[in-house]
């Protein structure tokens, strides 16, 4: 009888694809993106249903903080009902980000009874505020489970959306989740905080500088987002996948990403249907996808939008992951957004791209042609690279995570170390300023192919450096080490914060100097020489893998937290973190929730782990190897019944049998530690850090060398070449 990974691998390699139609117009003809782009989504900045003086009363509520009123509220609200209902959209929702790392979503009905009658109806009330139960999310233990109040609250400044659930369509409404008490329990609330600790602090610089017109800075953001795909019949096989989002064990293939094939090459006929698909819902959804493309490993892929405003790009970046997995669902595959589904290939990350820009459409970061004469331009680098000085480990503690873990400082990602990659022209910019010398720029250089039919290239000013954890990339900075999974909204509100200290120090030493009589361009000139000369330690060009960087970085004082638990110290770390609440973005009690909800999830996500290796080695490893110890056995004794040679059966049954051994006593080590796991929350992370979790890599060592020694028959579990190669 064939096995059952034979019957897996048979019915994904024959699987047809699924038959998707895009949007047509009235003719039956395709549409073009421009011509759907944003139908499923409701902006009143944008909407020709709402009217100008309505508009301007909800842009004076969303940018001054004048109170919405109920009377606006629903003519707003009237609109809106009109609008979902005639999309075919029945319910509505609060659609928030609580501290689970995902949305939230309480559906209901446009249903309603006036006078007896069934009507469909909006309220105001129901658009400004929700009532979402708050015992039932991560509060860090800040609220007793008997204390259920929490309040969702409209987000006028993020784009309402239409999601198909299949039947039905949802009208989603973007809010803030807070307590009773007004404590932010969610991801959105401090990011619009720091948002606008940035715009204060930005703005006024401007001002300094000479953009007198400018009213608001925008912290601007585009994430690119990585993921594997892998065919579902595999999927639901492998109960680590579906436990975890990561195998926990798996022998790797002979060939993976060595060869260097799989990244840019051609993208597999049932990928590109399941991308054309994605790429339509986002774009219904007003999300500007760009760019796809195979990533380095095989059955990895990216994709990556058009820069937008910090917020809308946060909320983009979660709709974006969910829509994923769920347009990859309809497709048979299951979309991996794990940082390590795999081990020993690459693992996957989400670089977030992270600019200023002020509402004159001013780039911050743009170099411009003469960067060494932008002195607006290096100052506001300086002020960066003195924010990752000060508060490079609350970077770091911003992208930790129990899946960051197995990506961070591998050959795949960058390190650890939090450092910037400035490029070889501002690193020569800075340097003669730092030595007081002039800095003379070279000619723009071409490149010449020597080929007459290929155009001359124009080098830029810099190279790129994936080591980098947070790279210069010609007119915005990369954070490259923020993980697949992770919400971008926590990492953008502790950048956005630690630039807007800076900034505010920055205006003061402009102003101090200015008061004392010398122009603006002087003043640039001063407080950008004073901030390099602080902060130059964190600049770092070379490779970020190396050792001797390590060694390197070790001298100049930079931190290098390994881990998430070594990262979550941070919180209880004397005013590491007072940054943030000097600047209002987090209260003292709301650190204090994420500290104890990030240290939970770490510990719950791990003992998972640790419970579902344990029970795969018993159901699926163990017996596997048991079985072929027997058959081994038959085969030795009747060969030895017969004077025949059985030295070869009798070496691999040795293996086995050691490996088995090895096996057995290394679960009961990590049955005896986990048992040592307290209700001291700090710990129990701790043990797990330090002694479970290389014990359960130990464990998952010795089921790799049992899987490569059994017979293809014998081996339940689908395999790595399976779920990487067959899609």
């Amino acid at each position: 009888m064939p096995s059952l990974r034979a019957h897996l691998k048979s019915e994904a390699i024959h699987r047809s694809h699924r038959h998707f139609i895009s949007p047509q117009g009235d003719t039956g003809m395709p549409l073009k993106v421009s011509e759907y782009f944003g139908s499923h989504t409701f902006d009143f900045r944008k909407s020709d249903r709402i009217s100008p003086q309505l508009k301007k009363q909800l842009l004076e509520c969303s940018v001054t903080g004048t109170p919405l009123t109920k009377e606006i509220a629903e003519q707003v609200a009237d609109v809106v009902t009109e609008w979902a209902i005639g999309l075919g959209a029945t319910h509505f929702c609060h659609w928030f980000q609580p501290l689970t790392g995902g949305t939230a979503e309480k559906h209901d009905a446009f249903l309603d009874i006036k006078d007896g009658k069934a009507i469909e109806r909006l309220s105001a009330s129901q658009l400004m505020q929700g009532e979402p139960d708050a015992s039932s999310f991560p509060s860090g233990g800040s609220r007793s489970t008997f204390e259920a109040r929490g309040y969702t609250s409209w987000d006028m400044s993020s784009p309402m959306f239409i999601i198909d659930t299949m039947p039905g369509k949802t009208l989603c409404i973007p809010t803030a989740f807070v307590s009773y008490h007004g404590d932010a329990l969610d991801v959105k609330t401090p990011l619009l905080r720091s948002i606008d600790a940035l715009s204060k602090a930005a703005v006024q610089f401007c001002h300094l500088t000479g953009e007198k017109d400018v009213e608001h800075v925008m912290a601007t953001c585009g994430c690119e987002q990585e993921y594997f795909l892998v065919d579902r019949t595999y999927f639901f096989s492998r109960p680590d996948l579906v436990m975890t989002g990561r195998t926990l064990l798996g022998a790797s293939t002979s060939k993976h990403q060595q060869l260097e094939d799989h990244y840019f090459g051609a993208i597999p006929e049932r990928v590109r249907h399941f991308m054309e698909e994605l790429n339509t819902e986002l774009y219904k959804q007003g999300i500007p996808a760009k760019t796809q493309h195979n990533e380095v490993a095989p059955g990895q892929f990216e994709i990556a939008p058009i820069f937008e405003e910090g917020n809308i790009a946060a909320d983009h970046n979660q709709l974006m992951m969910a829509l994923i997995k769920n347009v990859a669902r309809r497709h048979h595959f299951e979309a991996l957004l794990h940082e390590k589904p795999f081990s020993q290939i690459n693992g996957s990350g989400k670089h977030l791209n992270w600019s200023m820009a002020t509402d004159t459409g001013l780039n911050l970061l743009e170099p411009g042609n003469e960067p060494h004469t932008n002195h607006r331009f290096l100052c506001c680098v300086a002020v960066i690279l003195e924010a990752l000085k000060r508060h490079g480990d609350a970077l770091r503690m911003s992208i930790a995570g129990h899946g960051n873990d197995h990506r961070l400082g591998a050959n795949e990602a960058p390190p650890s170390i939090i450092s910037a990659f400035i490029g070889e022209n501002l690193d020569n910019i800075f340097s003669s300023m730092l030595a007081g010398e002039e800095f003379c720029p070279r000619a723009a250089a071409m490149l010449d192919m020597g080929v007459s039919n290929l155009a001359k290239l124009k080098k830029d000013n810099t190279d790129r450096n994936r080591t980098s954890p947070f790279a210069f990339t010609g007119n915005k900075f990369e954070f490259r080490a923020v993980g697949s999974s992770q919400p971008v909204g926590f990492p953008l509100s502790i950048l956005n914060a630690a630039v807007a200290e800076v900034l505010h120090d920055t205006n003061h030493e402009i102003k101090t100097r200015l008061d004392e009589g010398k122009d603006i361009e002087q003043a640039l000139k001063e407080v950008t020489l004073h901030w390099l000369k602080q902060s130059k330690q964190v600049i770092f060009n070379g490779d970020g893998y190396s050792q001797e960087w390590v060694q390197e970085a070790e001298k100049r004082g930079l931190p290098n937290l390994k881990d998430s638990v070594e990262s979550y110290a941070l919180f209880s770390k004397e005013g590491a973190l007072s940054f943030l609440t000097n600047l209002n973005v987090y209260s003292e009690q709301e650190l204090k929730t994420r500290h104890k909800v990030l240290l939970k999830k770490y510990l719950t996500s791990r003992t998972i782990e640790f419970s579902t290796l344990k029970d795969m080695v018993y159901q699926r490893v163990v017996p596997a190897a048991i079985a072929y110890k027997k058959q081994l056995s038959s085969s030795i004794k009747r060969a030895n019944a017969c004077g025949l040679d059985a030295t070869v059966e009798e070496r691999i049954h040795q293996k086995v049998a050691q490996a088995l051994t090895t096996l057995v006593d290394k679960i009961d080590m990590l049955d005896e530690l986990t048992s040592q796991l307290s209700d001291e929350i700090g710990e129990s992370a701790q043990l797990i850090s330090s002694k479970l979790l290389p014990l359960s890599e130990e464990v998952a060592e010795v089921c790799n060398t049992i899987e490569s020694t059994l017979p293809e028959s014998m081996w339940s579990l689908p395999k790595y070449y399976d779920m990487l190669f067959i899609n």
